[in-house]
């Protein structure tokens, strides 16, 4: 059953959340702020707030839409970019840049690289586990993209040729929001949006995959190009996040899952409230990172990687107990 209130809902819940994030920090902006161009708050709310604002709502909105994407096409509630290896293996495109030096002397080869290297893990994903896979199959999947992305960010960080190398592919592996500016979102958003509108042409393609591939090749759809649009799409949006905010996890996990019953288990009609929910979430939890009363600003895939955690294993325990 669907439930057409929510989508105002959830947009209203994001211009919420989106103007307490020009106001919160750890120095408080009030609202006579914004208009007051000589009040120093104003320069730290457009300068310093605003990129960080708009780098969340858009990195929040393409995690939860590629998560939502995903896990139409494989019928798995499990698949999110994140937790089976996408972020990871688009990660370890920008940290080769970074390794040798490239993104330094031409930095538009830093998301080239960690596009590139999401859509090579999703096909990898969907090659290695099968569209049609079983859950154990594709968590293992993950398990194994994960972990060859993970052997290979590791070698880089043993073997990187000065501290300052290893502390920026920390700071990638670990995922912030902290001192960006609008030439990161410049740089993001026309590619999660044409990520995004690749996904949401894929719509009534996953809703014919809900009743299987055969059933869904009879209707017409084309399993090969919705694959590679998939991949594309996934590749685009999940990359460019990471290439400005390094890896965010679990948000395409969280949301699609929490957003389902209210749009009547469809794949299509799934995507629109999962991207802007994503983008909530991470509003909600970069707020929270920078109220945290510590020396050091917590990062922001640290915090969503404590909350994803349980999440992800509370989730494994209801699936097997619906399977058992």
């Amino acid at each position: 059953m669907t439930r057409p209130w929510h989508l105002p809902a959830l947009a209203g819940l994001v211009i919420a959340l989106a103007m307490a994030s020009l106001m919160a920090g750890r120095v408080w902006a009030p609202w006579s702020a914004w208009w007051d161009t000589g009040d120093p708050r104003w320069a730290i709310i457009f300068e310093l707030r605003l990129p960080r604002t708009l780098l969340a709502i858009l990195v929040g909105a393409a995690l939860g839409l590629s998560g939502a994407a995903m896990q139409g096409y494989t019928r798995n509630p499990l698949a999110d970019p994140g937790v089976l290896g996408v972020s990871s293996m688009a990660a370890l495109g920008a940290v080769l840049t970074l390794y040798f030096g490239f993104a330094a002397t031409t930095p538009w080869l830093l998301p080239v690289a960690a596009v590139a290297g999401a859509i090579i893990g999703v096909l990898l994903l969907l090659a290695i586990s099968g569209a049609a896979a079983s859950l154990i199959t594709f968590v293992l999947a993950g398990v194994i993209l994960q972990s060859i992305a993970g052997a290979a960010v590791a070698l880089a960080l043993s073997l990187a040729p000065n501290p300052w190398a290893t502390q920026e592919i920390l700071d990638w592996l670990m995922g912030a929001l902290t001192d960006r500016s609008m030439q990161e979102v410049t740089l993001a958003a026309p590619l999660i949006v044409l990520g995004a509108g690749l996904i949401f042409h894929l719509r009534r393609a996953l809703d014919a995959l809900s009743l299987g591939e055969a059933s869904a090749a009879s209707l017409g759809v084309d399993i090969t190009r919705t694959q590679r649009l998939l991949a594309l799409g996934v590749g685009l949006a999940t990359g460019a996040s990471v290439a400005v905010t390094g890896v965010i996890g679990f948000v395409g996990l969280i949301v699609p899952h929490l957003l389902r019953p209210f749009t009547g288990g469809e794949p299509g009609r799934l995507l629109l409230p999962s991207a802007i929910g994503g983008a909530a979430l991470v509003l909600a939890a970069d707020i929270l990172v920078r109220l945290t009363p510590s020396a050091a600003e917590v990062k922001l895939g640290v915090a969503l990687s404590a909350l994803g955690g349980p999440f992800f294993l509370a989730m494994l325990f209801g699936l097997r107990r619906r399977v058992a």
